[in-house]
């Protein structure tokens, strides 16, 4: 089978060089998540796996008995999006990714959640074929959230993200808020060493982090990467989530990524820091979170986005980043 890959896919995992954690062990059937705690940074395959992928397409859908529609465009930016029918003709959605996006720990998420707003995985057999990839439930992919005007998609991706805050399952092998940011953090600390114009907001994120997780709040199992985009339109329920990256900590962490949503739309209002304000203390009222919780972990990842976005190049996002960040 030949066919190129999305750019925004090849493009995006080009910029992923940063470290990640080992890929976790698959779980053992019938525990429902990855076994084993994350380790060092996994040997950057990403370009054998994008070279690899027509002939992991053709082993998936044959494992599976499914006909390919055509390649979801743009997709993901850490994953193939198939559009697919099954031998039954029912649609769905294959997705295929590489080791160090941490597939295993998606499927894990999914299955826990079990379409609890969120998209449901059909695979019967998780092993069959080649790894890394994940059946899904089909979604509207075309239509997000984002769609609808600003407040109202505020709404509803916030009541869809309540939903997803559960506790974990017993003896799971998620990564912790702990862990994840603690890489961060140390390539933050590089960041602001080649970068000193942003070393006080660095500073400032990473006092942030330190006083946040000295008194951490409840756990639960949260989305980890979500934002408007990653809540697709479906029948069985207005709106679910998509393309969780999990990780088990505080809700405010989880929270945090969608207060900067639309960023580009906030730095270009005139009032924009009291727009930012705003949406701190209204989306911490309206899901029960602790708003400096959330001013804190809304820096923090802010910061971070924006010191990365301008490792790999991405200027004018680390610029829009950074300013958001400073009116924290």
């Amino acid at each position: 089978m030949a066919f190129e890959p999305p750019r925004r896919l090849v493009r995006a995992l080009g910029e992923t060089r940063s470290p990640l954690p080992a890929p976790a062990e698959a779980p053992a059937a019938g525990t429902g998540a990855p076994g084993g705690a994350p380790g060092h940074a996994a040997p950057d395959t990403t370009a054998a796996w994008l070279g690899g992928l027509p002939e992991l397409v053709e082993q998936a859908l044959a494992a599976r008995e499914l006909s390919l529609e055509r390649v979801h465009v743009p997709g993901g930016r850490t994953s193939l999006v198939l559009l697919v029918r099954r031998a039954d003709g029912s649609p769905a959605v294959l997705k295929l990714a590489p080791p160090r996006a941490r597939p295993d720990a998606e499927r894990a998420a999914l299955a826990h959640w079990n379409g609890l707003g969120a998209v449901r995985p059909l695979d019967e057999d998780p092993a069959a074929g080649p790894g890394g990839v994940l059946l899904l439930e089909r979604l509207q992919p075309d239509v997000s959230v984002r769609t609808l005007p600003e407040a109202k998609s505020m709404l509803e991706a916030a009541g869809t993200l309540r939903r997803l805050w559960v506790e974990p399952p017993a003896g799971h092998g998620f990564e912790s808020v702990a862990a994840r940011t603690a890489r961060q953090a140390e390539a933050m600390r590089a960041d602001a060493v080649l970068d000193p114009a942003a070393a006080p907001l660095v500073e400032a994120a990473l006092a942030a982090r330190e006083e946040l997780l000295a008194a951490p709040g409840e756990q639960r199992l949260l989305h980890g990467t979500f934002r408007q985009s990653k809540v697709l339109a479906a029948e069985r329920s207005p709106w679910l989530a998509v393309g969780p990256d999990p990780v088990v900590g505080e809700c405010a962490f989880d929270l945090a990524r969608l207060v900067r949503d639309r960023v580009e739309d906030v730095i270009a209002a005139p009032a924009g820091p009291s727009i930012t304000r705003r949406r701190v203390k209204r989306l911490a009222e309206s899901l029960d979170v602790d708003q400096e919780r959330l001013r804190g972990w809304t820096l923090f990842r802010a910061v971070e986005s924006g010191v990365r976005a301008r490792r790999v190049g991405r200027a004018q996002d680390a610029d829009l980043l950074l300013e958001f960040a400073g009116w924290l």
